[in-house]
């Protein structure tokens, strides 16, 4: 039995149960362990020692929510969204309808884009555009599994393609993958290798915009205007866009998600637009939305870990290995499906790369994979699983910004429609440039 296939599946299964993801991953990781045969006490000091690995990043997710629901306070996008609405109550026609889903589908593309490469705020964008958006998506009987999609099209397609932001990150991770494996690569290699798998991305969109086109009921929510949202005040308006800037500048220059956040979070406090103490509360109930992303990457660094320490990947290469011969495309398409289960279950890409590369590089070489072949197999391996995994921030954000109000599930309405739509195209296309390249 293989410890990492089980704890894998037993996490989707605990998922689709309804049982909380945190827990679900915690269970799973034991399960993993004590499979592999190692004891409940190292099994539990291997989950808590990795916890840490993923500290900065959940309290960037953490601040980022707060600086998110500040600019929420300041009524700009309720604003925006009230005008919307009343513009199509007063021309209630199917083309003014339809032209507003086709901005509001475009702009979502374009933000969610720019949060990943131009504005690097990765999902910290989610909190302050779609809460005030659900009403809208109500009045239009639009589907929320589009959104859903839509969002993670632009949360994971720009740093397999660009290289620019987070998908610099990404790339340059699989440069040092290379590099550690003893097959050097040039960094410009990386996104001209990744051209044919990205294209399943876009397939898996246009599909997923046909296939939940149909309108969709969901309760009727009424938009209440509170005193900051019923006008929008110039001072506060350049306050927000100068706490923007000042998060863009500082994390640009330093590097930092974190001190980024924080500049812009000081910007506000410090206007004197508000009142501290309302501040506060706004910034606290920010934090709370994203926390739980928080936790649940803590969560999936433990289980991360423990995987690991099994070893139990490599005997999953070993076996493919054994199953696919000589055979190039059976060879290609198993690696693929590792790569998928591994990230499922650690729930990033980033972090699934250093774990495959070293195994998937030698054993690429000795099918005769070119270089620009090789590039595309481990980019898009570890790519597989992050549009669907419970433990990705890909389809935690989007789902903590729709379900606002109790009518969008994580499992149904997030992780399989991206799952589906995006996890297939991608094995088809990545299969295609292994071949071909």
């Amino acid at each position: 039995m293989n410890a990492v296939l089980i704890a894998v599946v037993l996490m989707i299964i605990l998922c689709l149960c309804r049982l909380n993801v945190v827990i679900s991953l915690f269970i799973s990781a034991l399960v993993g362990g004590m499979i592999a045969g190692l004891s409940l006490e190292n099994t539990i000091s291997i989950f808590t020692s990795n916890i840490v690995d993923g500290a900065e990043v959940a309290l960037s997710y953490a601040l980022l929510g707060g600086f998110a629901a500040l600019i929420s306070y300041s009524g700009i996008t309720d604003y925006l969204v009230t005008k919307i609405i009343k513009a199509i109550r007063a021309e209630d026609t199917n083309v003014s309808r339809i032209k507003v889903k086709v901005i509001i589908i475009i702009s979502l593309l374009i933000l969610s884009v720019m949060s990943q490469n131009v504005i690097p705020v990765h999902i910290a964008f989610i909190p302050i555009v779609i809460p005030p958006l659900i009403s809208l998506f109500n009045e239009l009987k639009m589907d929320r599994r589009l959104i859903a999609v839509i969002i993670g099209f632009g949360l994971c397609f720009p740093y397999i393609l660009l290289p620019f932001g987070f998908g610099h990150i990404f790339q340059e991770i699989i440069q040092k993958g290379f590099e550690k494996a003893n097959h050097p690569i040039e960094f410009n290699m990386i996104w001209k290798a990744m051209l044919i798998p990205a294209s399943g991305y876009i397939i898996g969109l246009i599909l997923a915009m046909f296939y939940y086109r149909k309108p969709r009921e969901y309760r009727t929510i009424e938009v209440q205007e509170e005193e900051n949202t019923a006008q929008l005040k110039p001072y506060v308006l350049v306050v927000t866009v100068i706490a923007i800037l000042a998060t863009f500048i500082v994390q640009t220059l330093i590097g930092s998600m974190i001190f980024g956040a924080l500049a812009g979070v000081l910007v506000f406090f410090l206007s004197g637009a508000y009142a501290w103490r309302k501040l506060d509360d706004q910034f606290v109930d920010g934090i709370k939305i994203m926390a739980y992303i928080g936790v649940v990457i803590l969560t999936a660094n433990g289980f991360a870990g423990v995987m690991n320490k099994t070893g139990d990947v490599e005997k999953l290469v070993e076996g493919l290995t054994m199953i696919a011969g000589d055979n190039q495309f059976i060879s290609i398409v198993l690696m693929y499906i590792i790569g998928l289960i591994v990230t499922l279950g650690i729930g990033s890409s980033f972090a699934t790369i250093p774990i495959i590369a070293a195994l998937f590089i030698p054993f690429g070489e000795s099918m005769g994979l070119s270089t620009m072949a090789l590039i595309a197999l481990i980019g898009t391996a570890s790519a597989l699983g992050d549009s669907g995994s419970p433990a990705s921030d890909s389809t935690l954000g989007p789902t903590a910004g729709l379900n606002v109000d109790g009518q969008h599930d994580h499992i149904r309405d997030t992780c399989i429609p991206n799952f589906l739509f995006y996890n297939i195209p991608l094995i088809i296309m990545g299969t295609i440039a292994a071949l071909v390249l």
